[in-house]
């Protein structure tokens, strides 16, 4: 089978390519621009298989993708390509909205042109999987997990823009029969995630003694899933998944974030038990909350679990173990990724003027 990926070198993307490439006889079509977030070293341990090829495309190029997509030829699209950083899309949300929405509406209909020119089996056989976030679902109280049926309700930039192309997967699927899948997930983590995210950004910042900066009390609660667990749940729906259908994918995981930075701080105070920064709680900052922070994510995977059999293998503690491990094993990687643009500053102040 022939897939295409967009956004393959991003940190979901580049876990979905390395288990098709390391775990299948699929061939790959990695499909990015690369902006400041995708990161072609993720994929050096595939980077040389002959199932593997890369083309450095912008989705928000139609007709650079159109040629991209015929050339290829793919069996399925799996679509990855994102901006996705909440405080990002505080700071700027027009990148989001032209990448998430328009950049989006330019594959479906690349794809739905290509689909439809395909013969009979092939055409049969097509499938577009439309990859989003939880954070669609808007906030939970205290009590539930988002199903497949709750309501639409985003708060950030960011989320607003993965509703929108939510949308428009939905939208051409039942205007123009372009069969499609949609997949919602919750947060995820694990080795190759970019730096301003939370638990690479506290792992990195702890190693080298700086503040640990953590928005309000830190209550805030996400169900956490590990990226290889993810990526198990993107091929399984990609290949098996009902067309038409959208599925929950969640670790069974939630914490809030102040446990989540109070347990990397342990782990590194008995993995780096010499380091100067010990205990590395002490370098917790409180900052002030960032707007339309949601309080509380939480998903339902059972749709998944029953219909395709996926469960989450790996469980928060060990996962979380693995992940700050492998940060420490691999200083190259995240040396060269943040000698880039980023430089652990937060984000998201929304300040005007």
């Amino acid at each position: 089978m022939r897939i295409m990926v967009t956004g393959g070198a991003g940190f979901i993307g580049s876990a979905v390519i390395r288990m098709l490439i390391g775990e299948t006889d699929h061939h790959v079509l990695n499909v990015d621009c690369l902006t400041y977030a995708g990161n072609l070293d993720s994929l050096s341990v595939v980077s040389d298989n002959n199932r593997y090829a890369f083309s450095q495309t912008d989705i928000r190029d139609l007709a650079a993708l159109r040629e991209t997509v015929v050339s290829f030829a793919p069996d399925i699209i799996m679509h990855l390509a994102a901006e996705t950083h909440v405080d990002r899309s505080i700071d700027g949300p027009a990148a989001f909205i032209e990448t998430n929405l328009v950049g989006t509406a330019n594959l479906l209909e690349v794809a739905r042109s290509y689909w439809e020119n395909l013969g009979a089996a092939a055409k049969a056989g097509f499938r577009l999987h439309h990859i989003s976030t939880d954070e669609v679902f808007g906030s939970l109280g205290e009590t539930g997990a988002f199903t497949e049926e709750t309501p639409y309700a985003p708060n950030s930039p960011y989320s607003a823009s993965k509703a929108g192309s939510d949308h428009l997967v939905r939208a051409w699927r039942e205007t123009y029969g372009l069969p499609t899948i949609t997949s919602n997930c919750s947060n995820n983590y694990g080795p190759y995630q970019f730096p301003e995210k939370l638990i690479p950004l506290v792992t990195l910042n702890a190693l080298e003694g700086k503040p640990l900066p953590v928005y309000g009390a830190g209550t805030q609660i996400r169900d956490w899933l590990h990226v290889d667990d993810h990526a198990r749940a993107l091929i399984t729906i990609a290949t098996r998944g009902t067309i038409g259908e959208t599925y929950n994918v969640g670790g069974n995981a939630e914490h809030t974030n102040i446990d989540v930075v109070r347990t990397i701080c342990r782990i590194l105070d008995d993995l780096c038990s010499g380091s100067l920064h010990c205990p590395h709680e002490d370098l917790i900052t409180f900052v002030a909350d960032r707007p339309g922070h949601d309080k509380r994510y939480a998903i339902d995977a059972s749709k998944i679990a029953r219909d395709l059999g996926w469960h989450p293998q790996e469980n928060f503690e060990s996962g979380l173990r693995k992940t700050v491990r492998w940060y420490l094993e691999n200083r190259e990687w995240w040396e060269r990724v943040r000698s880039g643009l980023y430089r652990g500053e937060r984000l998201g102040l929304a300040t005007t003027g």
